[in-house]
């Protein structure tokens, strides 16, 4: 097979990666892409998108179901629904594949090659692709990792039978009786409560004090109401021990030291994810890394020249958004745009109910820097859209300086507050001032005039609380 000697190989074809190619045949730059799998990476194909096409479907048939118990205030009557989750996942797959031929025409459009199969560097210049058709050599100026991560496998929970990873539990055909998720972070309460609406008895298992502790508790206490509304068993401070010999129970330690039993038809285990940096022959470069990380500078650039890396292969925050713009600034960089990476602003969200936004700096954290704060936070309780939606349990708050108000973070806690995101962002990115956010006319009735209000609360200027 003919060596391809190009300018540009991306490792990789999940968001980040796929991104940066794009960009770079924009560019017209010479571009190579490099992927095993189906192209979008996990995000597209078993994370970020089907569980989102999950959650909603859960969401649709919870609310059925409570209109259906003829104990509503809306005055809606109908009958007992049944869900056919095969047919749920289905239409799941059909949304992946739609997104994966667009992914592969977009490729296509900006003059992307393609080349389908596993690469291992020999080089820091060249890379081996094994393809169906035989060993592919390619030869490039700057290559960009972009190999992304893997769900986390406890050494006394490996995965299989019983135990289960979020790939395999977006891919489930019917509702699982009893599922024990092990995990209380963001992957674990999204798919568990999506699971609890469709029927599933959940419990969860956290190590840590409290569930979500990446944010801080006054965001969380609404999820954690929620949960507890849904029938949802909630153990904090709680081990997982390992399967019992007959398999279908597992053993738990908890807070107070004894050890318990939780019966489960699935056990998915969500405790984090890992890069994936084995079997692409990094062993062959003289890369810096951060623990099992790659390090890269604010351009991302590694500790080898001509090397770049994106995405959830170089830490936290392992987010779609992050790698897709590293990867369009990479992209830049090789062109010779003049470009630097700033994650200031860049949004997370936790799609739980209810769901969770959070840019910039925290109260807590805006306290560390050694600056005055101002926080102002407007509940969703005072807000008519939110009311109207029967989704008034929730705030918005924004954390900012003391002194000349530059707005540090915002967080939201509520029905749909995702929407929110970019309005965030967008405020962080654009060096807004509480004043800014104030003076800026917001539609009424909608959910987001809670973030004008939280900045007129910050200035002394609250108008409906």
């Amino acid at each position: 097979m003919k060596d391809i000697s190009c300018k540009l190989l991306v490792i990789g074809a999940g968001p980040g990666g796929y991104v940066c190619a794009i960009r770079a045949g924009q560019l017209g730059i010479d571009t190579v892409i490099v992927e095993a799998g189906k192209p979008g990476g996990t995000c597209l194909n078993v994370g970020c998108i089907p569980s989102k096409a999950l959650i909603h479907a859960a969401e649709e048939y919870d609310r059925i179901v409570h209109l259906a118990n003829g104990r509503n205030s809306l005055g809606i009557r109908t009958t007992k629904p049944e869900l056919d989750l095969s047919q749920t996942i289905v239409w799941k797959d059909g949304i992946v594949g739609r997104l994966n031929s667009g992914v592969s025409g977009l490729l296509k459009k900006a003059k992307v090659k393609i080349v389908q199969g596993r690469a291992r560097f020999r080089d820091g210049k060249t890379v081996e692709v094994e393809t169906e058709t035989g060993r592919q050599i390619i030869h490039a100026e700057n290559v960009v990792i972009a190999t992304g991560s893997a769900p986390v496998e406890l050494p006394n929970l490996p995965f299989g039978g019983f135990v289960i990873s979020s790939t395999e539990a977006l891919a489930l055909t019917s509702v699982p009786e009893r599922l024990v998720v092990v995990g209380g972070g963001y992957i674990g309460l999204e798919l568990g409560t999506a699971f609890a609406k469709m029927g599933a008895k959940v419990s969860v298992v956290e190590a840590q004090t409290r569930i979500l502790p990446q944010y801080d508790a006054e965001l969380t206490r609404p999820v954690a109401k929620r949960l507890q509304a849904l029938g949802i068993e909630v153990m904090t401070g709680a081990k997982a021990k390992g399967l019992a010999k007959a398999g279908g129970t597992l053993l738990i330690e908890a807070e107070d030291g004894s050890e318990k039993s939780l019966a489960a038809d699935k056990i998915l285990v969500t405790v984090g994810r890992k890069p994936v940096t084995q079997g692409c022959g990094l062993d062959e470069l003289v890369l810096d890394m951060d623990g099992p990380f790659i390090r890269i500078d604010e351009r991302c650039r590694t500790s080898m020249r001509g090397i770049y890396a994106i995405g959830d292969v170089t830490g936290e925050p392992m987010l779609a958004h992050r790698a897709m713009a590293q990867g369009e600034m990479v992209a830049e960089i090789v062109a010779g745009h003049k470009r630097a990476w700033d994650k200031r602003g860049i949004p997370a969200i936790c799609f739980t109910d209810p769901e969770i936004v959070t840019v910039g700096l925290s109260p807590e954290d805006a306290r560390r820097t050694d600056v005055d704060v101002k926080i102002g936070q407007f509940p969703y309780s005072a807000n008519g859209r939110a009311m109207t939606k029967m989704g008034e349990d929730g705030f918005v708050r924004v954390v900012a300086r003391a002194d000349n108000h530059l707005v540090l973070g915002i967080q939201a806690v509520g029905q749909g507050v995702s929407e929110l995101a970019a309005a965030f962002g967008l405020a962080l990115e654009m060096g807004t001032r509480l004043e800014d956010i104030a003076g800026t006319i917001h539609a009424h009735p909608t959910q987001g005039e809670a973030f004008q209000e939280a900045a007129l609360k910050a200035l002394g200027q609250e108008l409906h609380i």
